[in-house]
């Protein structure tokens, strides 16, 4: 009888059920690793948001407040016996006899309700603007001193006291503001009695800077920007309509001004519109009022740079006072983009320096 072949196994594969369940399981490993992937790239995209929107808050608040930190410094030169307007100026005048005619007033503000300066455009409704007035820290010249600084009128404070500059009567002697640089003639403590003697005084570069939230960053693409007009010297012709873009997602913005009814440089009262504060209705009493300006609160009012998928803003934002001393608030949108409310104080320390004893 012939030997039985050795026992040979029977090659097995996966059952159809064990390949189903195989299946199954790796297509939900895909799901969710597809599932997180999502989950963090939302939660991701949702932080980039959050961190653009409170980036440009901060800036905003930032960028106003060492600007109005400056308000009122024009170097060694003291405003305070100069005239008061006869009026509130416009702005937007570019002449240098307006230049002069604004330096008493180191900030100007326009309420949600005011008729708008002629030099600024797209501006959004139910906002404020400021003006801000001073010269560069740095003086003209200085390696310092930005080399693409745009082209400007320039001021010089006078340091002689001979009798044709600051033992002059007349306060115009004690300064030069031009675009000329032959008519600044103002002189350092080393002149003399003689006119015209001495080495002449340092130059400085004369701002006026009107902020203003847009509409838009380029027209038509419905971004609010916080920008700025600035006063420059173009062309042989002096404009305040050079507008910068400076800061997007900026959707509000609004100030409360203290006001030193005391003359010592402390606040005696806030409020929206200094021009009409206490009762004021003429015009000089208006200019009078904003020159005692002495602490701007600000309240900007920043949003994300997009919305965010299945959240909706119900949210009413306060933003200080109005004139009539009501709350001011903004929304509820009822949109899909985040806000918050940046605040804070700034004191002008040029005119408080020069109120205190």
């Amino acid at each position: 009888m012939a030997a039985q072949p050795p026992f040979r196994r029977r090659a097995a594969g996966f059952s159809l059920p064990e390949l189903l369940v195989s299946v199954t399981m790796g297509l939900l490993i895909v799901i969710s690793m597809v599932t997180l992937f999502f989950h963090n790239s939302r939660a991701q995209a949702e932080i980039e948001r959050a961190n653009r929107q409170i980036e440009s808050g901060r800036y905003a608040v930032d960028l106003l407040s060492n600007d109005l930190r400056n308000a009122g410094f024009y170097g060694e030169f003291d405003p305070t016996l100069l005239p008061d307007p006869a009026a509130v100026p416009d702005p937007c005048a570019a002449t240098l006899a307006a230049l002069k005619a604004m330096l008493p007033l180191h900030v100007q503000g326009f309420d949600d309700d005011d008729a708008r300066p002629s030099c600024v455009s797209d501006v959004r409704p139910g906002t404020a603007l400021i003006v801000v007035r001073h010269t560069r820290a740095c003086v003209s010249g200085d390696p310092n001193c930005s080399a693409n600084d745009p082209a400007g009128p320039l001021f010089q404070a006078s340091l002689c006291d001979n009798a044709s500059e600051l033992g002059s009567a007349n306060p115009a002697d004690w300064y030069a503001l031009d675009v000329d640089p032959a008519q600044l003639t103002r002189h350092q403590r080393d002149c003399t009695t003689a006119a015209g003697s001495g080495t002449l005084a340092v130059t400085r570069r004369f701002q006026t800077h009107i902020y203003f939230v847009a509409n838009n960053d380029v027209a038509g693409d419905g971004i609010p920007t916080l920008k700025r007009a600035e006063l420059r010297y173009t062309d042989g012709q002096l404009d305040v309509g050079t507008i910068v873009p400076l800061v997007e997602g900026v959707e509000n913005l609004q100030f409360e001004y203290g006001i030193d009814t005391h003359g010592d440089g402390t606040i005696g009262l806030y409020t929206s519109a200094p021009a009409t504060a206490n009762g004021c209705a003429a015009p000089a009493c208006a200019a009078a009022n904003w020159r005692n300006v002495v602490a701007v609160r600000l309240h900007v009012l920043a949003r994300s740079p997009s919305a965010t998928p299945g959240y909706v803003d119900t949210k009413t934002y306060s933003l200080g006072t109005a004139a009539d001393g009501s709350a001011r608030t903004a929304g509820p949108f009822n949109n899909g983009y985040k806000r918050h409310v940046f605040q804070t104080l700034v004191t002008l320390a040029n005119p408080v320096g020069r109120k205190q004893p």
